[in-house]
């Protein structure tokens, strides 16, 4: 019986593992990714629009 635990508690925590490691690639590549030319133009619109009003940019 106390086999079966140790092994659950292995086998659960080489999920979390493997959950981890996809978890920090997907992330790791959207970080990678480049903002797309309607979310730049946004962006620029809004700063824009803040020196003009004499905001922070």
């Amino acid at each position: 019986m106390k086999k079966d635990k140790e092994e659950d508690v292995s086998n659960r925590q080489a999920i979390r593992a493997q959950i981890d490691e996809n978890l920090k690639r997907v992330y790791a590549a959207t970080l990678n990714e480049e903002l797309p030319d309607r979310f730049r133009d946004l962006l620029d619109q809004l700063k824009s629009k803040a020196a003009g009003k004499g905001g922070p940019e």
